[in-house]
C-alpha cells in the first residue's frame, strides 16, 4: 500500500524535529562548556558545564526518539505509528498542564498558543487512528 500523504508529512516533521533537537543539544553541550570557562568561580563553572551536559544528553535522547519515530513512519512500521502516538499524547498532556498554569496567570498569548498545539495534537491522534491510516501500517 502507498504511504498516505499525512504520514509522509508527519515523518518529515519528525526528522526535522530530530535535526533541530541535535542542533539544540550541541548548543547546550558547547554552550555549557563555554559558559563554564567564562565563569569566575570554578564551582559555578563546573556546575554550568554539568547542567549543559545533562540537558544536552536529554535533548539528544529526544532527538533519537524523533528520528526513530520518523523512520518508523516513513517505512510504515506500526511501532512507528504507536511511538508517534505516545510522543503526541505526552506532548498533549504537557501542553494541557502548561495551559492550566498559564490560565492562572492569564497569559492570553500563551493560552492561544497552547490551544493551537492541543488542536494539532488532537488532529494527529485522530489521523493516526483512522482506519485507512492504520491499514497502511498493517494494523487491524
Amino acid at each position: 500500500m502507498e504511504r498516505p500523504t499525512g504520514v509522509t508529512v508527519l515523518a518529515v516533521l519528525a526528522f526535522i524535529v530530530a535535526g533541530l533537537a541535535v542542533l539544540g543539544a550541541l548548543i547546550l553541550l558547547v554552550g555549557g562548556a563555554a559558559l563554564s570557562s567564562m565563569m569566575q568561580s570554578s564551582m559555578g563553572g563546573t556546575m554550568m558545564a554539568g547542567v549543559g551536559a545533562i540537558a544536552g544528553i536529554i535533548v539528544l535522547f529526544v532527538a533519537a526518539l524523533y528520528a526513530v519515530t520518523g523512520y518508523g513512519l516513513w517505512k510504515l512500521q506500526n511501532w512507528g505509528r504507536i511511538l508517534c502516538l505516545v510522543l503526541v499524547v505526552l506532548g498533549l498532556l504537557s501542553t494541557a498542564v502548561n495551559l492550566i498554569r498559564m490560565m492562572t496567570a492569564f497569559h492570553i498569548v500563551y493560552a492561544v498558543w497552547g490551544v493551537f498545539w492541543i488542536a494539532i495534537d488532537i488532529w494527529i491522534i485522530t489521523y493516526l487512528l483512522k482506519p485507512h491510516v492504520k491499514q497502511a501500517f498493517g494494523a487491524s
